[in-house]
């Protein structure tokens, strides 16, 4: 491991990122120094971590290579796997056009939750391509202290459960993740979003993210969110065959959910790079032994 290691921090809609550049894979980030890094006392500070990877080199990319030169080998912030995150998503675009490996415009990104089609508008949002939800069938319920609510069962490449409430503090603090039932419907735990109406095609949500806790945006959390509301509506566009789009409030600002007729799903927010440094290789190795 070289005596340091360069990294930048970013944030869509303040959901955070500690961000790795590491073409070739050659670094060994395993949970416990990803939980280091983003660590908001004694780390970096983040609700996630970005390994930035051209997918050639990467075990699980090679497949995509062909179709995005750029794998987000993404880590939660306890530094588990995640199979997609949105708001990560757009960081990690933003990164790349940072680094000058792309430009504004359109591009690839390779995900554990497959190729992703982004958009660099020259106004600063990035669009993602999210794919299609899955709709699992069966009744699930979401529970904080003595409520419970009926929640919608939404996977966008990673599961969620999404509980529409009548004032978002009633979900208490987030910190821990809510319970949920039957167990079976997630079995490698869940996302948890819980919703709130402001207006027409307009939704004000709260989550906790699997391996995170509470955080300020959840991108695919959202995409979940307006595809639920859509369907609560009557607004499946697959029935009325017109795309809907819904704002989506987050703590950490606004995003904007389309969804059209042939089921696939565009977000649109913003994403800042905020700082970049390097990483002291003696004090990770002191972390992991």
């Amino acid at each position: 491991m070289s005596t340091r290691i360069a990294f930048l921090k970013g944030h869509g809609t303040e959901n955070d990122f500690v961000i790795v550049p590491d073409p070739e894979n050659a670094l060994d980030l395993p949970p416990a120094a990803v939980a280091a890094l983003c660590d908001r006392r004694a780390g970096i500070g983040g609700d996630g971590l970005l390994h930035v990877v051209r997918s050639a080199a990467h075990p699980e990319a090679k497949d995509m290579a062909a179709e995005a030169e750029w794998f987000m080998d993404y880590r939660n912030g306890d530094g588990s796997v995640a199979e997609m995150c949105g708001n990560g998503v757009r960081v990690f675009a933003r990164y790349l056009q940072h680094a000058g490996h792309v430009t504004a415009g359109d591009l690839a990104v390779a995900t554990r939750g497959g190729v992703k089609r982004v958009h660099l508008a020259k106004n600063g949002d990035v669009t993602v391509g999210m794919g299609r939800a899955l709709l699992p069938e069966g009744d699930v319920e979401v529970s904080v202290g003595e409520r419970s609510w009926p929640a919608r069962n939404v996977n966008m490449g990673n599961p969620h459960a999404v509980a529409f409430v009548t004032d978002l503090d009633h979900a208490g603090n987030l910190y821990d993740p809510p319970p949920f039932r039957p167990a079976e419907a997630y079995p490698d735990g869940v996302n948890v979003e819980f919703v709130a109406d402001r207006g027409t095609r307009h939704v004000a949500m709260r989550v906790h993210e699997r391996g995170s806790g509470e955080t300020r945006s959840c991108g695919t959390g959202a995409c979940a969110v307006a595809v639920a509301t859509a369907r609560r509506d009557g607004a499946d566009p697959a029935v009325t065959g017109t795309p809907v789009t819904y704002t989506v409030d987050v703590p950490g600002g606004t995003l904007v959910i389309t969804e059209r007729p042939d089921g696939e799903i565009e977000m649109t927010g913003p994403a800042v790079i905020v700082a970049a440094g390097e990483i002291d290789a003696s004090w990770l190795e002191g972390v992991l032994n």
